[in-house]
This record gives structure tokens, sequence and C-alpha cells, in this order.
């Protein structure tokens, strides 16, 4: 049986993150293709970590700066090593490619965070965001560095894919485009939703440890809402998210019908109650899980440039894109009142999900690129060329701090 490590930066989470729901889609791929799969993490388990034991799925709690890690793996001898963000391949990867040179090396990104937090200082400078501003940060500098270490770097947004190959210079074959892995929706599935009529009010959702969610929330709060309000006064905008800080639950305010609720145990039954979901973010990267998962419960919404980056292929956006607001403001209330438009930018949510993010297509593509990978590995490497340069150079000095801690450790 092949054995696939996943080293995870957290216990999954995907009752709050999109990341955690996008690991879990993973790990099921792995499974559905017989795959014995191992999770490991130096992580403490949150209230919301799923049970993975539940699934089949092997748990492990590895410790940083620490020999044992070594002796694990040996025992484990995966043929892939799944590395959840790059600090985690900074913090394990030159000892899985010391102690299982053979294993497959996988980082999956989730969302380049360079390129999220980089964007999140251009916001409040206020300064615009430059490629050249991006590179020269040192987050970025680390980041390409882990990409270049791995044999294969997952991304799910065609946007940032592209942005490695044509600014940094990262060869295609380098990298491989896995967003969501959802499933097919039937049309029977659509009569089943709350039709226009039935809906009511505004939603906007999403974990509070993620900063372009609280600055979303905030933006609704000063700029957006009160415009939205006073045209539409009977409305009211629901706020739902795990690990929403205090200063956003402070921003209750039922008299103007901005309602904070936290966390909720089923979203998506709010949502297929909702009208319009908005999402008006103004930095971040990757794609959007609140906007798929909008689709999938028929619910358009109104977001930025921003939130639909990397989301889709030759195809209009489920609902309103909108940068200022004033005129997001202005497209809310328009969804919201024309049902005509309304129905379309269901239709179109429908159309997408069953384009661009069917798990079936997705796995055959990430499948058959593992496959051909392990099939033609050290000519792979062989032509990684930087990649080699940072293993020999760079990766020595993660390395050797990494053996300092573990020989202070043993003596302290």
């Amino acid at each position: 049986m092949n054995r696939v490590l996943v080293i995870g930066h957290h216990w999954p989470e995907p009752s709050t993150t999109a990341a955690g729901q996008h690991m879990m889609q993973l790990i099921s791929s792995f499974q559905a293709r017989h795959y014995h799969v191992t999770f490991a993490s130096t992580a403490a388990r949150t209230e919301h970590s799923v049970g993975l034991k539940d699934m089949g799925i092997e748990e492990v709690t590895v410790r940083l700066n620490h020999d044992s890690f070594d002796e694990f793996i040996v025992n484990l001898a995966p043929h892939i090593v799944v590395f959840d963000r790059f600090m985690v391949e900074e913090q394990f990867g030159w000892r899985v490619a010391e102690q299982c040179p053979g294993a497959l090396r996988v980082l999956n990104t989730e969302d380049l965070h360079s390129l999220r937090e980089f964007r999140g200082k251009c916001i409040k400078k206020p300064v615009p965001f430059t490629t050249e501003g991006w590179l020269n940060e040192d987050k970025t500098k680390r980041e390409l560095a882990s990409i270049y270490r791995s044999d294969l770097s997952l991304l799910v947004s065609t946007f940032e894919k592209q942005l490695l190959q044509d600014v940094v210079g990262i060869k295609a074959h380098f990298l491989l485009h896995i967003p969501f892995l959802l499933d097919a929706m039937e049309a029977s599935k659509q009569k089943q939703w709350p039709v226009f009529a039935e809906r009511k009010d505004f939603i906007t959702y999403g974990n509070g440890k993620h900063a372009p969610n609280v600055d979303s929330i905030e933006f609704l709060k000063e700029h957006i809402w009160p415009l939205i309000k006073t045209a539409v006064p009977e409305a009211q905008l629901h706020i739902y998210g795990a690990y929403l800080p205090q200063g956003v639950h402070e921003m209750q305010d039922s008299k103007k019908g901005f309602l904070v609720h936290g966390w909720i145990d089923d979203l998506e039954s709010a949502i297929k109650n909702a009208r319009v979901v908005l999402a008006p973010l103004r930095f971040g990267a990757g794609i959007k899980g609140k906007l798929t998962l909008a689709m999938q419960c028929g619910t358009p919404s109104v977001t930025t440039d921003l939130g639909t980056e990397g989301m889709i292929t030759n195809a209009q956006w489920p609902g309103t894109v909108a940068n200022t607001s004033n005129s997001f403001a202005e497209a809310a209330i328009q969804l919201y009142n024309n049902e005509v438009e309304w129905t379309k930018a269901q239709n179109q949510g429908f159309k997408i999900i069953n384009t661009d993010y069917v798990k079936s297509n997705i796995e055959s593509r990430l499948f058959t690129t593992l496959e051909k990978l392990s099939a033609n590995l050290e000519t792979h490497r062989n032509n990684n060329i930087v990649g080699g340069l940072l293993q020999h150079q760079s990766l020595a000095a993660t390395k050797f701090m990494g053996k300092w801690i573990e020989e202070k450790n043993k003596r302290d």
C-alpha cells in the first residue's frame, strides 16, 4: 500500500476554515486511491479540530527540532510527504530529504502567505501594491525558497500559479493548480434551494483569525452597510464566523441591523436563507471558500476583484464585482431587489461549480502528475537547479539551527 504523510501546520478545521476544508478534500482523495494516510503536527488541537482517527487516518503528534521525527519517518517510509504551508517545509523538509530521499516532497501552499501579508501592509499604509515590493519582502523570499526546494507545489489560485511563472520564473512543471475539490451539483439540488421570495437579509462570514475577514467586516460596518441600510431599511446583515475578535463582537448594533452572531453549527442553512452574500475583501490571497460555498448554497454574492481572483475561468461572476464602497453598496441593493438578475447569478454559480471545481476532474490531474513525478523523480530534481542549490546552501542554515536547538534542548 502506498503511504502519504501530511505534516500540518494545524490540525484540520474544515468547519471553520477553507484551508481546513481543502486539506480534508486532499486527504479524502488520497484515501479514495487507497493510500494509507498519516497526519502529523506539532500543534495543539482545538474544539473545532476534526477527528481524523474516525476517518481511518493515523494521527501522530511530532516534536519540533527533535530527532524523534527522524526515527518516526524512517519507520513510516512514506512514498509522498505533503507539507501543509511553507513554514512546515522549512521545519521538516530537510529531515525528510535526509531520512527519506526517495519520497516525493509536495508543498501545499493553500495561498501565498507572503502575498496576502504584503497586500495587507499596502492597505494599511496605504501604498499601491507592486510585485517588486512583494519580491523584496523577507517572507516572500522564504516562501519562494520553500517552493523551489519542493518537488511540486499545489496552488489553489490560477492567478498565483501564473504569478510564480511570469514574475518569479518558476517552471510550470513544478507547479500544479489544485483548487477546492467539490462534488458536481445535480439540478435536483438547485430545486431544493429557497427561492428569491423566500429569502431575506444579507450575510457575511469568515474565520476571525484571518485578517482579511476582519478587515472586510470593519469595512462593511464603516463604509458599506450604512448605505445599504438606508436604501433597504427592512434588511439586516448577519455576521458569522469562528474566533471573531472582541472588537467585531462590539460592532453589534441591533437598531441598525448589524448582527454579529459568531460561530454557528449550520452555516449552510443560514446562507441558503439569505438573499445576498457580501464579501468586500480588500486584501488576501488564494481563492475564497466563502464564495464557492455561496455558489453551493445558491446565494449570489457581491465581492471585489480581489475576491474573484484566481477563482473562475472564462465565466461571469455569479453576482456583482465592485471595488469602491459606493459601487459595492449600489450593486448589493440592485441584486437584493432584482429577482431576474438574482436568478441569473444563482444559475451562473451552479455552472461554475460544475465547470471549475468538480472533484473527479481535479483528482485526475493531481494523481496523473504525482505518478509521473514519482516515476521520473531523479530527472525532475536534476532539472530543478535552484532547488538543488537551496538544498545545498540555504537549507543548511535551517538544518543546523534546528540541530543546535535540538542539542540545546537535550542539555536543558
